[in-house]
């Protein structure tokens, strides 16, 4: 038997579905990094991390939301959020206060300086538009099609 004919030996064109550069999840998981890294500086300048930032925005949102409203809205879980919320509570952004009706349930609520931050992270997105190479159009065209496919994962689970 040649190596050709050999069971482990596997046809080029099938091997090319397991090329890196050919993978949607490498494609995703390296733009989030590149994302991430344009967003470094920006935030850094307002004391935030992207983590935090992130938190900020569901806050800015809609204030006095519990830690696990946060936690649902950025699909995380919310014991991995605690430490991300101290921190920001820490650096006034945030006050936490248990629930007058179920001491198990934290209330975030935006400080007058978390408020404040809001208007100086409005420059944020621009940046970002203007970093991605896209305009608004294509922008959020990609962001609809992204967020079909994660709804669309999220329901194969």
């Amino acid at each position: 038997m040649s190596a050709d004919e050999s069971p482990t030996h596997v046809a080029s064109a099938d091997c090319d579905s397991l090329l890196l550069d050919n993978q949607l999840c490498f494609a995703l998981y390296s733009t989030s990094l590149m994302m991430t890294k344009v967003y470094k500086p920006l935030l850094q300048a307002l004391g935030l991390t992207y983590p935090q930032y992130l938190a900020m925005m569901v806050l800015w949102e809609k204030d006095g939301l519990t830690v696990g409203d946060v936690s649902t809205r950025l699909l995380t879980d919310p014991g991995s959020l605690t430490p991300l919320l101290k921190r920001l509570e820490g650096e006034g952004f945030i006050s936490r206060t248990r629930s007058k009706e179920d001491e198990r349930v934290v209330l975030l609520h935006l400080t007058e300086q978390g408020r404040a931050l809001q208007q100086k992270a409005l420059s944020v997105p621009g940046c970002i538009l203007s970093a991605s190479g896209l305009n608004m159009e294509k922008l959020l065209d990609l962001q609809a099609r992204l967020l079909s496919m994660r709804d669309h994962l999220h329901q194969s689970l």
